[in-house]
């Protein structure tokens, strides 16, 4: 298992420290940073139009950058890859009444499995909870700096950051995660605690944004 997880991750591109995109070189959004794109209207996999804000709860918002075609999110060979356990993370996020989005910003592979259509039929098949958005020109990454699939953004009440990074330890099974970093931030704003870590490590395929020319 543990060479197959290292050919997935050979093949897939990790994150880096500056990257450009239409509007110029961009940044990753940090702790105690406000909700960008609060305002963008983003078409969802059940035919309905939502923003960011919409989709708040009462103490807060899980926003996590995914697609249908990264191994790290829908698994590969040997690995079960993260989007299996997104049905227990929106369980949790509601719990604590922390409203969650999943945002699809892969504009370059609209063609190659990440279209709406490709969306819905993901939906479906992987039965998701949570809110399926499509990023149409990767606007919203780009104002979060989100680099790769899976990315997750935890934001309070007040909507300010106070998780970024990774669901957990091991993308290959979870019944061998030691560390569950984002069930543990999201239980802690649920109590209205101070999140530690702060921040992980994210991992997993770059996003894949237009080639600026």
């Amino acid at each position: 298992m543990k060479k197959s997880i290292y050919l997935i991750a050979i093949l897939a591109l990790v994150a880096v420290f500056g990257f450009k995109s239409s509007e110029g070189e961009i940044k990753t959004i940090v702790v105690g940073d406000d909700l960008p794109s609060q305002s963008v209207s983003l078409m969802a996999t059940d035919d309905k139009s939502y923003t960011l804000v919409d989709l708040k709860k009462e103490n807060g918002l899980l926003v996590i950058f995914s697609c249908n075609t990264c191994p790290f999110v829908v698994g590969g060979k040997d690995s079960e890859g993260w989007e299996g356990r997104y049905n227990g993370i929106f369980e949790a996020a509601t719990d604590n009444k922390i409203g969650m989005i999943l945002v699809n910003s892969n504009a370059a592979k609209r063609d190659g499995g990440d279209s709406m259509a490709d969306m819905k039929k993901r939906a479906k098949k992987s039965d998701l909870k949570a809110t399926y958005v499509l990023d149409a020109a990767s606007v919203v990454a780009d104002s979060f700096g989100a680099r790769t699939t899976p990315h997750v953004f935890l934001f309070d009440e007040d909507l300010a950051l106070v998780y970024a990074g990774a669901i957990d330890d091991n993308v290959g099974k979870a019944s061998e995660v030691k560390e569950h970093w984002l069930k543990s931030a999201l239980t802690k704003v649920g109590k209205g605690e101070r999140v530690d870590p702060a921040q992980t490590r994210q991992k997993g395929c770059s996003i894949k944004r237009v080639k600026i020319e």
